[in-house]
């Protein structure tokens, strides 16, 4: 019966395999993330959430959300452009 029980560890003990993993995992994703801010200009990073927004990318999302987040920006971003040159030539250049 003893031999169907896994052993525990101590809880203030040296760290498992499974821990020592999630906490390297973590650490070269953090390396990654800093090493491509480091890499890129800011123009690009910009440019790549800019068209990452846009385009609705998403994890979890199912394909209705992400069609749907995608005409939402795009309207958005056509209204604003409007709004924009409307402002511009009844006020400003006028």
């Amino acid at each position: 019966m003893a031999a169907d029980i896994p052993p525990r560890r101590p809880p203030h003990g040296p760290p498992g395999p499974d821990e020592r993993e999630r906490e390297s995992r973590r650490i070269l994703e953090r390396v990654a993330r800093d090493s491509e801010s480091i890499g890129q200009s800011s123009f690009a990073r910009v440019a790549n959430r800019l068209r990452d927004h846009f385009a609705g990318h998403s994890e979890k999302d199912d394909a209705a959300e992400i069609w749907g987040k995608r005409i939402g920006r795009g309207l958005g971003a056509i209204a604003f452009v409007f709004l924009a040159w409307h402002v511009l030539t009844t006020y400003i250049l006028k």
